[in-house]
């Protein structure tokens, strides 16, 4: 079997990855990180490169891509921070419901300024009581005459506060857990809604926050699809969601990997350059070959999807085993890199603190390996 890249994905690949050198890199990406800035010339360069529309259908003006070429792209997005590839697969993925879903008004609307970088969009799933069981949801949409009325509160919801964003709320319309919610789409600037971004430690870029909901309304317009199918539309992109994902842990390890063998090269103690000693050097060998089976897992889940076979079981696995991928490689790190791990100057910290964020969001670990075992028929 032959795991290389054929001549359009390798090319594909290079250019992504110079995009990612040689327009972005590791001044700008430390940059924005640290001041808690979103990248708006990187988000820009994107739009007008068409690279938003990766995921949408040719019809609506996207591109089209297989999984493969998707993978590749949050492969690269990833280089230098998984925030910076979030800042772009949480609108990219999101708008896959809509030209899924959506009427042809809605495609007009929302899909043509996404598409030229003028508008983004946020999904809100997770509630202060109901993160993983996230199907346990209580904020409520009634309808009232033709407007769709909504009180609650949500948190964990990415990207929500920027301007001209969309949110993608899933609201309960109905009793039934799974079959009693649907997705509305909310302009951030609503009246009744309230924004709070949240001070974490990742996120930075893209930025989280909590929403309330005060009698928010809204046209009975923005009901994405039927009334109570919004499970099942949620549903549809996770395995995109997870491959994304999966895809950007990878690209991230494998930056911090090669940090790590730099410096251990350069760094002398004792005479001798760091590499040198064994234990760092098992170390960095074991690493290699956890990111090379994380990449193998990423992409045999991508080239399944794209011959149209189910692969909730392979994404699952392939985020897996890349979120403790990029653990595993930052926290060896820092080890190896000792004080100079704990500057920005050396990125590490960063890709330390984003790892650890892979292993909670979107679905955690726990709930990955249950998935897995269910599909296993366990």
């Amino acid at each position: 079997m032959d795991f290389s890249f054929d001549e359009e994905q390798q090319l594909w690949h290079d250019t992504v990855h110079s995009f990612m050198e040689n327009e972005v890199g590791r001044e700008y990406t430390r940059k924005h990180d640290e001041a808690r800035e979103f990248p708006r010339e990187l988000y820009q360069k994107v739009a007008e490169n068409g690279w938003l529309g990766l995921l949408l259908p040719e019809a609506v003006g996207g591109l089209a891509a297989d999984p493969v070429m998707y993978a590749i792209f949050c492969e690269a997005m990833a280089k230098y921070s998984l925030d910076t590839a979030a800042c772009l697969m949480t609108p990219m993925f999101t708008a896959t419901n809509i030209a899924t879903h959506g009427t042809a008004e809605q495609k007009k609307q929302y899909l043509e300024p996404f598409l030229r970088g003028d508008t983004k969009f946020a999904i809100s799933i997770s509630e202060p009581n109901s993160g993983s069981d996230a199907a346990s949801l209580q904020t409520k949409a009634v309808l009232d005459s033709d407007e769709w009325v909504i009180n609650g509160n949500k948190t964990w919801c990415s990207g929500a506060h920027h301007p001209n964003t969309v949110i993608a709320l899933m609201a309960r319309t109905g009793e039934e857990k799974h079959k009693g919610i649907s997705m509305i789409l909310v302009p951030n600037d609503t009246h009744g809604l309230t924004i709070r971004k949240l001070d974490t430690i990742v996120r930075r870029s893209l930025g989280t926050t909590e929403l309330f909901f005060d009698n928010v309304r809204v046209p009975k317009e923005n009901l994405l699809g039927e009334v109570n199918q919004g499970w099942s539309y949620l549903s549809e992109h996770l395995e995109w969601e997870r491959l994304g994902l999966a895809a950007s842990y990878v690209g991230n390890a494998r930056t911090a990997l090669n940090d790590t063998i730099a410096y251990t090269k350069d760094r002398k103690q004792f005479g001798r350059s760091l590499s040198s000693f064994q234990v760092l050097k098992h170390r960095m060998a074991h690493n290699e070959c956890e990111v090379e089976a994380a990449r193998l897992l990423v992409y045999s889940a991508a080239a399944r999807i794209a011959r149209g076979k189910r692969a909730l079981k392979e994404v699952s696995m392939a985020k897996v085993i890349a979120a403790e991928t990029a653990v595993n490689v930052s926290f060896n790190g820092m080890q190896a890199l000792g004080g100079y791990a704990q500057v920005p100057e050396y990125d590490m910290e960063r890709y330390f603190r984003e790892a650890k964020h892979g292993m909670v969001g979107g679905g955690t670990n726990e709930i990955q390996h249950s998935i897995i075992a269910k599909e296993m028929g366990l």
